[in-house]
């Protein structure tokens, strides 16, 4: 029997673009993604995440995450809480919402189990990982194995993008033939800026030298 596979679909870059990584390798009727309502200031990813993935054809499905807005003050649910452009140093920056890859991945593996899936997805990365502890890979190899105690049950948390840099992630892209989805329907600013985003929040900064370094490379290869 083929293995069915979940994502994590925020509907930024990285999330998009591991699930066109998941449907190449799992086949996109083996593929499902959900994303979460955590009380975010834009809400409109979740609208970019939900048409991407009626685009791409999987099932796409919003679980609501609201008790992480009551939580954790962060920039990202707080609108009185500005956007840090440069990061402090020896903490991470003010986009940091505690515990949420904890949260959603604990959430999505009681989705997976409960609808027969056993391989998670999300597009965490330690290479380009802004300082977010929940990023790292030994928190996800931590992670997988509680979740598997925990539930009896054996997944599989996969990380396409745990050790490339955004370039290789636009290259990515690229061979999976959805540079242009990527880079016009994603939204990953900071400021709830679709596509090239607002230009200057750190997520726009680092997406956008991504792309050019990624440019650069594929201009050179030509």
């Amino acid at each position: 029997m083929d293995k069915k596979a979940l994502v994590v679909l925020s509907g930024g870059q990285d999330s998009t673009t591991c699930l066109f990584w998941a449907i190449d390798k799992f086949g996109k009727e083996n593929v499902s993604a959900v994303g979460f309502d955590y009380g975010q200031r834009h809400r409109l990813e979740l609208e970019c995440a939900e048409n991407i993935a009626k685009k791409a054809g999987v099932p796409y499905e919003i679980i609501s995450t609201p008790i992480i807005n009551q939580l954790s003050a962060n920039s990202l649910t707080r609108e009185d809480i500005p956007v840090e452009e440069t990061k402090p140093e020896g903490t991470p920056p003010n986009t940091f919402v505690e515990g949420r890859n904890m949260l959603f991945l604990t959430y999505a593996a009681i989705y997976a189990k409960t609808h027969g899936m056993t391989d998670l997805v999300t597009g965490v990365c330690e290479t380009d990982f802004s300082g977010y502890p929940d990023c790292r890979d030994i928190f996800i190899k931590s992670l997988n194995v509680t979740l598997n105690l925990a539930m009896d049950y054996n997944f599989c948390i996969h990380t396409p993008l745990m050790w490339i840099t955004k370039a290789q992630t636009w290259a990515m892209a690229d061979k999976l033939g959805v540079l242009d989805i990527i880079y016009n329907e994603t939204l990953t600013c900071y400021n709830g800026v679709m596509g090239e985003g607002c230009g200057h929040c750190p997520a726009c900064a680092l997406r956008r030298r991504g792309y050019e370094e990624y440019m650069e490379m594929k201009k050179c290869t030509r």
